[in-house]
Formats: structure tokens, sequence, C-alpha cells
């Protein structure tokens, strides 16, 4: 068994909690692997992999950190389809949802295939120019934004070749189901259950209050045209960010592969949310 290990944080309570990680694995006799940057900020003498390659062959990804750690694990495995656990050492932890505490207890169950396995759908971006590298892909949202200016824009949404709406506002956010619990979240979009065919289109900050975020089929395409005094305006794939300006076109549709995320089997999903959104916390009790 070959397993992966990935984090973005390397404070000394963090690095000897990996230190510990890697100790769990090799007890369950995995041959164990680590990220470029965990091989750049620490003294391992493990064989190191990177977002161009040195993953054939890995059984399992563990992910260290929060949820931007779990995205940035997305771009080393790809297509692969490499079964991620998100183990959380960060904050809010709706994708990496198993707690330091229970980090024994996960190792043990993956090592022996007693998890459940959630697959999630991603966006893919094709654009003219290609932009991000190759790796158009997000698992949370696609996002247009303005750029250098404090004006609005005007992003007209296309799906299927027909007009949705001409938004006049700060940008437009493009959510898969596992992404509405984040940017689009914020901006007033709903929140939908993993595995709900769909997509959400939400606009940020927009100059008509009736424009409202709106749930489409993952099965569509969504085209777009932007407009705006200025002509440089940000586009992102989860925390990946490019600046274009309005003659790149763009498609936003679902993409050939999922992402596969570990859960113990306690775990559920409406158990996150009432427990990350406080959902009937009440400080008298």
């Amino acid at each position: 068994m070959r397993v992966a290990i990935h984090s973005r944080d390397f404070h000394a309570k963090s690095w000897h909690f990996i230190e510990d990680l890697i100790a769990l694995l090799q007890a369950q006799e995995a041959e164990v692997i680590v990220s470029d940057k965990i091989k750049k900020n620490a003294d391992v003498s493990l064989k190191s992999f990177d977002a161009k390659g040195g993953l054939k062959g890995t059984d399992y990804f563990v992910s260290v950190g929060g949820d931007g750690t779990l995205l940035d694990s997305v771009t080393y495995i790809g297509k692969q389809e490499i079964p991620i656990l998100g183990i959380n050492t960060g904050r809010l932890g709706f994708l990496a949802t198993v707690s330091r505490e229970e980090t024994a207890t996960a190792i043990d169950l993956m090592c022996h295939g007693k998890m459940k396995t959630n697959r999630r759908t991603l966006l893919q971006l094709s654009s003219t120019p290609k932009l991000f590298n190759g790796f158009s892909y997000a698992l949370n949202d696609f996002t247009i934004m303005k750029k250098d200016s404090s004006s609005m824009i005007t992003v007209h949404v296309y799906v299927d070749g027909e007009l949705l709406n001409s938004y006049w506002s700060d940008g437009i956010i493009v959510s898969t189901p596992t992404g509405s619990t984040g940017y689009s979240l914020s901006g007033g979009g709903p929140l939908v259950v993993p595995g709900t065919d769909s997509l959400v289109i939400t606009p940020v900050s927009p100059h008509n209050l009736t424009a409202r975020p709106i749930v489409i089929s993952d099965k569509s395409e969504i085209t777009f045209k932007i407009e705006g005094r200025s002509k440089k305006f940000l586009v992102s794939l989860d925390s990946r960010f490019e600046t274009i300006d309005d003659s790149v076109k763009l498609k936003i549709k679902k993409a050939p592969f999922k992402v596969k995320l570990l859960q113990l089997q306690s775990h559920s999903h409406f158990n996150t949310l009432r427990q990350k959104l406080n959902w009937g916390f009440d400080i008298r009790n």
C-alpha cells in the first residue's frame, strides 16, 4: 500500500503531528511519500511528488491542514481519482472533516478499506487562450471578478447558449454542490447537498437587488462575456487566480472525473453543517 501526504503548514506543532502521522502509516506497513512542499520545508528522507507527477501507484492521499490544503491536494491528484483523507488542523473544515483526535482511528480504517467514499463533482474551465497551466479544474468554484477599479462590471451569462442574465455586479460565482458552503454561501447562495446534479450561479454584490442566485443542471454549459471600465479582470478556480482581458473566451461545464473524499462512517454532511454553522446553537443553553 502506498500513501501520499501533503501539507502547507510547517510550524513546530504541525510538523510533530505529521511525524506521528508518518509513524502511524509505517506501522501499517505503508510506503509513505510526501509532497514537494513538505520535502522543501522539512528534513525527511522519504520520496516526494509534485504537481507534475510521482503519484503513480498511490492508493491513498492524506491532506493535513484546512480546506485550502485539501483544495491544493486536488491539483496534485488531477484526474487520477486517488481517494483523499482530509485531516483538519485548520479552522472550519467542511472538506477536511477528520479531527486530530480521530486521526489514528481514521488511518487504521483507511488502511483496512473501511471508510466511506464520497464522489464530488468538479468544474472544468475551457478557455481561449488556455489558463491555469493546463490544470483548469475546481472542486469548489469558478469566479469572475473586477480588478483595478472600484466600478462594477457587467457579466453576460449564457446557459447552453441562451442568455440567462446580464449581471451588473462585482463578479459572478459558479459553484459545485461542494462549493455551496464556500464563497457562494457568503454571497447569499443556497446550500446544496453533495451528490445533487446541479450547479449554482451567484452574483457578487449585484447592483440590481432582484438578481438572485440560481440553481441549474450540471449537464449545462455556461459561457460568459465581460464588460467594464477596466479592461482587466480576475478569474479563479478555487484559490488559484489569473488576470484576463475581455477578449478571453470562457466556458464552464462539469468535469469528466470526480474527487473521492474519505469520511468516517459516523460522519455525515448534515452533521458537518450543524456543527460548522452552529445550527441550533443558543448561548442560553
